[in-house]
């Protein structure tokens, strides 16, 4: 488990109807809005959903202008962890309440799900890697939860 620096994270909350106009700006940064539960990527960015018609932009600095949306710079608001190896997901889910097998959460899936008692959203970057967002008030404590339960499981490994 490491910490994950983001650079800057822009809320984007499409207004009713403006779907067209907010995928119009977005193609040239090589990015689609993306479904529920999805993020798409680009070299230099994610756009991760959050919730119907809003997502994060993360990486990128905020468009200057967006018509059709609502844009709220959310870069202080969050942290990130990322749990690589292949027992990630074994760790997850003794905090999430979430089937992570990679054939029910895939790579590029994600989910705006609490980790115990905590606001999150949670992404599969890779086969064996996650990324955990997660308000940067309770990082300490996200980090804390997802060690407890790495070391449950290295425990019970360790016993047979």
């Amino acid at each position: 488990m490491s910490e994950r620096l983001l650079g800057s994270i822009t809320s984007i909350a499409i207004f009713p109807g403006q779907d067209k106009a907010v995928a119009k700006v977005l193609k040239p940064l090589g990015l689609a809005f993306p479904a529920p539960n999805c993020f798409t990527t680009s070299s230099d960015a994610l756009l991760v959903w959050t919730a119907r018609h809003q997502a994060f932009l993360i990486g990128l600095p905020a468009p200057d202008a967006l018509l059709g949306a609502a844009l709220t710079d959310q870069s202080g608001g969050w942290a990130c962890l990322r749990l690589e190896g292949p027992t990630a997901a074994d760790a997850l889910v003794r905090v999430y309440p979430l089937d992570l097998r990679l054939q029910s959460f895939p790579q590029g899936t994600c989910a705006r799900a609490p980790l115990n008692h905590m606001q999150s959203v949670l992404l599969r970057t890779a086969p064996y890697a996650f990324d955990v967002l997660v308000f940067r008030s309770m990082a300490r404590t996200a980090w804390h939860e997802v060690e407890a339960a790495m070391r449950t499981l290295y425990a019970r490994a360790a016993l047979g």
